[in-house]
């Protein structure tokens, strides 16, 4: 049978997620495996959101709550935003693919980093919208060429920052420099993804500009730092008439009940937050002084992952550390071959991963 799909569909590259433990066990027959290739927080989850799902358990034949009351007033209180400015879905993807179906048309264009999150392009295509791709400044987001592409057809230009897969940023001077020159009809949209675990003093929050531009958008999650990734629960943050529009496409009933209160219970706790800053901090500086002692170019992060110049094939060192039962991103998957990201984990792990990426480069 000969089915008819939408031309945008044809277009699509299905998305190659990490592989999972599970599956890696199975194919080599190995019994430890550990993945630093998805950048998953090591430490899980707080305790406190823990709590919150086991006594969830108590109601799995109740809807979740459609208006996501509880969370939607707590991600306010904290970020000191109005509840009706914070909109909620399945995670950072499903945010993108929301703002996409909300806003874009056939013909428009969206301006992004060559070597940024893909479900930019991927959100863009579906929608027969045009992606162009700014080429990198130093594995950076040249965020003045971007905004130099900006023509009559654009309608939103992304910002990953810090950005993945590459965990650089852009400073506030240098956002504070471009932002007056972005028109009023484009839709800025800013994911902080990884924001909680920024350590450079000069990146620029972008809910410090959020009030002076109604065309900005920020997105964020509780996917990295907060630990809850498999609930699929991320969060944005745009003017109450945009949140509006954004409503009328989100499921009512996209964000699940055990994600609901799993967050409202982990957005309240800086304790848990605090520690996973430091951890991630710690390990950052051990792996940034094992690739020196390696002879390895890095790229200083301000997320919780590191991007690394094997000056090999990527691909090889990505299946000699698999056999040793260490899961990383090959950087030729990710537009930038030859390197690698690789997930900080906890100490321990960081260790394992230096030892066998050391065999794996012999």
């Amino acid at each position: 049978m000969k089915y008819e799909i939408r031309e945008e569909i044809l277009s699509l590259n299905m998305y190659k997620a990490g592989k999972p433990i599970s599956e890696v066990k199975r194919e080599l027959g190995l019994e430890e495996v550990i993945k630093l290739a998805s950048n998953e927080n090591p430490l899980g989850c707080s305790p406190k959101a823990k709590e919150a799902i086991i006594k969830t358990l108590e109601e799995p034949q109740m809807y979740p709550d459609a208006s996501n009351y509880e969370l939607k007033h707590a991600i306010a209180a904290k970020l000191n935003v109005k509840p009706e400015e914070v909109f909620l879905g399945t995670g950072s993807d499903s945010l993108i693919r929301i703002i996409c179906n909300t806003l874009l048309n056939p013909g428009d264009e969206c301006i992004m980093g060559q070597v940024t999150f893909p479900r930019y392009e991927a959100g863009a295509k579906l929608m027969g919208a045009k992606a162009i791709s700014i080429p990198m400044k130093n594995n950076a987001l040249d965020i003045e060429k971007m905004v130099g592409a900006i023509t009559d057809k654009t309608k939103i230009i992304w910002f990953c920052n810090p950005n993945n897969p590459t965990g650089t940023i852009f400073t506030k001077e240098e956002f504070e420099k471009i932002l007056d020159k972005i028109p009023e009809h484009v839709i800025i949209i800013m994911d902080e993804a990884y924001i909680e675990y920024v350590t450079d003093k000069d990146f620029p929050d972008a809910l410090n500009y959020f009030n002076k531009y109604p065309n900005m958008i920020v997105l964020r999650t509780f996917s990295k730092a907060y630990g809850l990734a498999s609930l699929r629960c991320g969060y944005g943050i745009a003017h109450e008439e945009l949140v509006g529009y954004f409503n009328r496409v989100i499921g009512p009933f996209d964000v699940n009940l055990f994600a609901q209160r799993a967050a409202t219970a982990a957005v309240k706790d800086q304790e848990f937050l605090n520690k996973v800053y430091e951890e991630n901090k710690a390990g950052k500086e051990y792996l940034y002084g094992e690739f020196e002692k390696l002879g390895l170019p890095y790229e200083k992060t301000n997320a919780n992952f590191i991007m690394v110049d094997t000056k090999t094939d990527d691909k090889e060192v990505f299946d000699k550390l698999l056999k040793q039962g260490l899961i990383i991103r090959p950087g030729y998957l990710l537009g930038m071959p030859g390197w690698m990201r690789v997930t900080i984990g906890t100490m321990e792990q960081n260790k394992k991963f230096i030892e066998a990426l050391k065999n794996s480069l012999q």
